[in-house]
């Protein structure tokens, strides 16, 4: 898994059992493999809305691919696994646009050259069918969730924060059927744009939110980011850097340069926007759907800044929120789960994505198979 950050590749291992409905994981160890600088500037530079020749993108899908498979290679050889071991790969590669309302999504990676670097078997593309059926491609986490967090007793809310955020609204006791999901807007997309920029490449994140603590949340800003039209969808809907990517912090820069606000105070004031979009993204679901979470579990890379968490802590009590490290999946690796729990739906002929989450027209099998 690579997320709209970027930042790299994480692999889980992990075991599987039963089928659709009835399978459970068991995680069983993460790699984490880093982008080289270059690729990565080279990566965000491809990422819609952008101007980019074929033969970049065509190098980019290969060399991509050949990343994937070394980070698959690497948790072979951690486990002391060889291919004989594995019955499959999910990959979901590396999203350089996804634009649903137009019916297209692009992950980039190439399935034949992990299959053919390690030997095994893997399905990719997990995205395009839903998208063709009409739906967002986004997220198709929700099922995943609710095979691994589902609570009988207590409505719970899986806030995963990447570059995007989502969430995943699991009714107490309920099924599949039941599940609210959508992107909520951005999660660290902004934060990370706001370094990069403010240190001209030099640092790529605030780590664990220690400059947004020093900030001042500055109203002003907020209510500005917070008037985009996207807060005001309703799900299902999904995004990317298309809305919240340098375009959206560099209109902000100009608008408001003037100010000479020092940089925590933008990544204080970025911190409260994805704050503010996920609390009011859990008040419109209440309102509509009557679902309100008692328990926020957090996953993806904003689940290890401080100052994020805090904020949500007090934005959302009474609700508890945790790290989903506490109940037994790392954070980090969480996705990568999630993907590998998508692939064996795909082999097993399972629908896995979730109309009533992404507004597809009925059910699909999601991923293609690549065999060597």
């Amino acid at each position: 898994m690579s997320g709209t950050s970027a930042d790299g590749i994480d692999a889980a291992a992990c075991r599987i059992v039963g089928r659709g409905a009835a399978m459970r994981a068991t995680f069983l160890s993460h790699v984490h493999v880093s982008y080289p600088a270059g690729r990565r500037r080279e990566l965000l530079r491809c990422m819609a809305p952008a101007a980019c020749h074929t033969e970049a993108l065509c190098r980019l899908d290969v060399e991509i691919g050949r990343q994937f498979a070394r980070a698959a290679l690497r948790m072979m050889r951690k486990m002391g696994w060889t291919a004989r071991d594995v019955s499959v790969i999910g990959s979901h590669g590396q999203t350089i646009c996804h634009e649903p309302s137009a019916g297209r999504t692009w992950q980039i990676g190439r399935a034949a050259e992990i299959a053919a670097r390690t030997g095994c078997a893997v399905v990719s593309d997990f995205r395009s069918a839903d998208v063709a059926l009409g739906g967002q491609g986004a997220p198709l986490v929700p099922w995943t969730d609710w095979l691994l967090l589902r609570d009988a007793n207590n409505a719970r809310a899986v806030q995963n924060i990447g570059g995007i955020a989502n969430v995943t609204l699991l009714p107490a006791g309920g099924d599949a059927a039941r599940v609210v999901a959508f992107d909520t807007g951005p999660g660290n997309m902004v934060m990370d744009e706001l370094v990069r920029l403010a240190t001209r490449g030099g640092a790529q994140y605030d780590r664990h939110g220690r400059r947004a603590a020093s900030g001042v949340i500055r109203d002003e800003l907020l209510r500005y980011w917070l008037r985009h039209p996207f807060f005001r969808r309703r799900p299902p809907k999904s995004c990317g850097r298309e809305e919240f990517g340098r375009a959206f912090v560099t209109e902000a820069r100009r608008r408001f340069g003037a100010r000479r606000w020092p940089l925590s105070d933008w990544l204080a004031t970025a911190a409260a926007l994805t704050c503010e979009s996920i609390a009011r993204a859990y008040g419109q679901i209440g309102r509509d759907r009557g679902i309100r979470p008692q328990e926020i579990v957090l996953c993806g890379g904003g689940a290890r800044n401080a100052t994020l968490r805090r904020m949500l802590a007090d934005r959302l009590r009474p609700a508890r929120v945790v790290v989903i490290d506490e109940l037994g999946i790392p954070a980090i690796a969480k996705e990568a789960l999630s993907f590998a729990l998508l692939a064996c739906a795909c082999l097993d002929g399972a629908p896995a994505n979730l109309p009533n989450v992404t507004g597809a027209r009925r059910p699909a099998v999601l991923g293609q198979i690549t065999r060597m």
